[in-house]
């Protein structure tokens, strides 16, 4: 057992210096695209965000969103005119990493701790 303690120890003390790289700050403005898949079928949203607005570009539609910065890595975002119930609920989006033309993120409806979706968006601008 103790032949495997320094491997061990040299495991622990790698994973604790690994961080991902989080520069949310050029993320916060831009033209972005977004692709996901609804009922097997793989789509595309295109989005352009300034400090407070947010408008999105899918199947013929577009949506305007308020956004709402909380902290350098997080936003909420809740529709301007939303046609029911389901489409007015805030959704919560946390930035967990960044690369030079993309960020990974996680999004819910606000407050909803368990159905949290992740996804990639590009930079186009």
């Amino acid at each position: 057992m103790y032949k495997y303690l320094p491997f061990l120890i040299l495991f622990i003390l790698m994973q604790s210096c690994y961080q991902n790289t989080r520069d949310c700050s050029k993320f916060k403005t831009g033209e972005f695209v977004f692709k996901y898949t609804l009922e097997g079928v793989e789509k595309e949203s295109r989005f352009i965000r300034t400090d407070s607005m947010e408008y999105d570009f899918y199947d013929d539609h577009i949506d305007t969103n308020t956004v709402k910065w909380v902290n350098d890595c997080e936003f909420i975002v809740k529709k301007v005119n939303p046609a029911n119930m389901q489409e007015a609920k805030p959704l919560h989006f946390r930035i967990l990493s960044t690369s030079e033309e993309s960020y990974n993120f996680e999004y819910s409806l606000l407050g909803d701790l368990k159905n949290k979706q992740r996804g990639t968006a590009y930079r186009i601008d």
